[in-house]
């Protein structure tokens, strides 16, 4: 059930006082292939991210964003101080903002708008990736799909607001 809009709860939930910042950009040129790090991107309305392998109209999943205050938990949970973002299979990895409060909302990155929509679960694919034990480690800390309303390119250093 929808929470009343004039509530407390409501009211404290829509407060976002600082915009946040993309700390990295990933893309997936392929299935089973390592993520690309990249400076910028473009994201096409109602898809996704040109050159990810998920670009042609993957809905509510057309981008996937990851917590960087997150990264160190996951690390120590799965015991690999050597974690890079490309392990983790996220497009964009955020500071300074937290995603959760972002689920069912609209926010601006760069030229581009967004849309919350669910949680991003890890999948089984990060036991290979961080192994034994690896799902369990970002259960939690999965981050956020969210769809493109409105395309346009980003960068890294760009602001992640809410709108």
């Amino acid at each position: 059930m929808p929470l009343n809009p004039d509530s407390p709860l409501a009211k404290l939930m829509a407060t976002l006082p600082r915009a946040g910042k993309v700390e990295w950009i990933g893309l997936r040129p392929a299935r089973d292939e390592i993520m690309v790090a990249t400076d910028t991107v473009e994201a096409v309305t109602g898809g996704g991210l040109v050159g990810d392998r998920y670009k042609g109209g993957s809905g509510k999943r057309g981008i996937t964003l990851i917590q960087a205050e997150h990264l160190p938990a996951i690390a120590a949970l799965a015991q690999r101080p050597d974690l890079v973002p490309s392990l983790l299979r996220r497009n964009v990895v955020v500071s300074g903002i937290p995603l959760i409060a972002l689920k069912e909302r609209r926010f601006r990155i760069g030229d581009a708008v967004f849309e919350g929509t669910e949680e991003c679960d890890p999948c089984s694919r990060m036991e290979d990736a961080l192994g034994p034990g690896g799902y369990n480690a970002m259960r939690g800390h999965g981050g956020l799909c969210a769809r493109i309303v409105e395309g346009g390119r980003f960068r890294l250093g760009d602001a992640v607001e809410a709108l």
